[in-house]
């Protein structure tokens, strides 16, 4: 039976090293600041949006909510973005997916001051991600890393292999862990014999957005299983992972929920923090 891997209580104390560094700033007269704009109604966009707001407050962070109607043009939102860039007192922007069709995601992303990108999707991030130069990088794949590492997990030297290719998880996270000197390969829809490669693996890595995927006989027996997946079913989501069976090979595994989404809204803030860094340093 695994142990299980806390994901709330590694975000609790994640929160608790925000706080105080969000305090120490303050004292020096710099009050932290993240923007978030939201084109639209997406009901589920709205409870994020309001999430952070209430995770924000909680370690002192200021946040501000930019609400635009879904007809706004591309220009509009790129305006806004651009006077955000100029707002010394704004530190992290973020805006909030999906945005409405006639929006060109890569362009609005573009748009925003790659040091206040706290979603680490500008593409100068992304190349910072492979040259191994400081910027910011997306909040899950650092999630996947973090709660590793804060539970004791051991990944230099280990086999790890994740399933998914994404631009959200996957690829950053082969660049994130080969920096923690782990051995990577990755898995995707086209890999034959899926299986065949999971169970060869000190460390698997779940990021392909299919329901209980990843079965108990595809992990080895005493593996690390971490779940990035988050799925929909009826009466709630699960992972990518089928729990119940991987639980029973795994030497640790988390669970979804409680495990690597809930440390997501906080490594966001620690970007916002690394974010007034950055911004120093220029």
């Amino acid at each position: 039976m695994a142990n299980l891997i806390d994901g709330k209580a590694v975000a609790a104390k994640i929160r608790e090293e925000v706080s105080a560094e969000v305090a120490q700033l303050r004292e020096q007269g710099i009050i932290p600041k993240l923007a978030v704009i939201l084109v639209g109604d997406d009901p589920a966009s709205v409870v994020y949006a309001k999430s952070k707001q209430t995770a924000s407050n909680k370690v002192g962070i200021e946040f501000e909510l930019f609400t635009m109607p879904a007809t706004t043009q591309e220009e509009e939102v790129i305006s806004l973005i651009e006077r955000l860039n100029g707002d010394q007192a704004v530190h992290g922007i973020m805006i909030e997916l999906p945005l409405p069709k006639h929006l060109s995601k890569e362009r609005v992303m573009s748009a925003v001051d790659p040091k206040k990108d706290v979603d680490g999707v500008h593409p100068i991030n992304r190349g910072y991600i492979l040259s191994g130069e400081e910027g910011l990088f997306p909040a899950t794949p650092q999630s996947c890393i973090e709660i590793m590492l804060r539970s004791g997990i051991e990944i230099s030297g280990k086999h790890a292999v994740i399933v998914g290719r994404g631009e959200t998880v996957g690829k950053p996270l082969v660049f994130l862990i080969l920096k923690h000197n782990a051995t990577v390969t990755v898995c995707h829809s086209r890999t034959p014999d899926l299986g065949y490669f999971t169970r060869q693996a000190d460390i698997v890595i779940a990021a392909v957005g299919k329901a209980k995927m990843i079965k108990g006989d595809m992990i080895k027996p005493g593996a690390v299983v971490v779940d990035a997946g988050i799925n929909e079913i009826e009466g709630g989501i699960c992972g990518d992972v089928d729990f119940e069976s991987a639980k029973e090979a795994a030497g640790a595994i988390t669970p979804v929920p409680g495990g690597v989404g809930s440390l997501t809204t906080v490594l966001i803030f620690k970007n916002v923090l690394k974010g007034i860094r950055l911004q120093q340093a220029r």
